[in-house]
């Protein structure tokens, strides 16, 4: 049994989480603690907070105890708004208080693009422009060029959970760009699980959503490779080889 654990902010789209792991290996446990998410709101301030060492901290004991090989921080926002060095201190950080492999969400879409072979991308946000523009930030800081970047302006987590396929996949046809290898939707609060075969016939491409590369990446840190073609291309294409 491989066991991913994963700190998630709130109650907002967790219900990804067994849905992804109903759709891989059956000896893949995937376990969740929720941390204390603060203000639900998508200022850098807060998101700082919702990602502070403190917060991640307070759940890594139990997921220990539960005896997982690798930890996630389920969060994109409340990663890539520390910056390239912060984010990499922050699993740094989380890596020593789990005695453990640790990433993020925000490193996870850097990943993912690169084992897909997606140089080019294209951004569908949620997040109101000057959140959006970190993300795309962040996503250039990794040498990953960044075609169009789309924000919906939704200032808080519990409204964008709301959302069901319909607003998903307008946002993904806004952000499209004909030049973009794959459409990256950073927001962990959105559920997209359910919506990816969907997304990727609509666009004829690759989509990468938060909740899917954040398993995938809990998967590469425990150098573990599954085929569900129902969690999109990422979870079906040959790793690509770098040069």
């Amino acid at each position: 049994m491989t066991a991913l654990g994963f700190l998630y902010p709130g109650h907002f789209a967790e219900d990804d989480y067994p849905r992804i792991e109903q759709l891989l290996a059956s000896d893949i446990r995937v376990d969740l603690v929720h941390t204390a998410g603060g203000e639900d709101t998508h200022r850098v301030d807060a998101l700082r907070e919702t990602g502070s060492p403190r917060r991640l901290a307070a759940g890594v004991e139990e997921l220990r105890l539960a005896g997982v090989e690798a930890i996630v921080w389920a969060s994109t926002s409340g990663s890539f708004v520390h910056g390239w060095e912060g984010a990499h201190e922050q699993v740094r950080a989380l890596a020593r208080t789990a005695g453990m492999p640790a990433s993020s969400t925000s490193f996870a879409f850097v990943h993912a693009a690169r084992e897909i072979g997606a140089r080019r991308v294209a951004v569908a946000a949620t997040y109101p422009d000057d959140i959006t523009e970190l993300f795309a930030g962040f996503l250039r800081e990794a040498d990953t060029k960044v075609m169009s970047v789309h924000s919906a302006g939704i200032v808080t987590a519990a409204e964008v959970a709301g959302w069901g396929v319909k607003e998903v996949l307008e946002l993904a046809r806004q952000a499209d760009h004909a030049e973009a290898d794959a459409i990256l939707l950073p927001d962990a609060a959105l559920h997209t699980v359910a919506h990816l075969p969907a997304l990727e016939q609509e666009l004829a491409k690759p989509v990468l959503t938060a909740n899917q590369v954040t398993v995938w990446e809990a998967l590469r840190l425990v150098d573990r490779r599954v085929n569900a073609p129902e969690l999109g291309t990422l979870f079906t294409k040959e790793p690509i080889v770098q040069v």
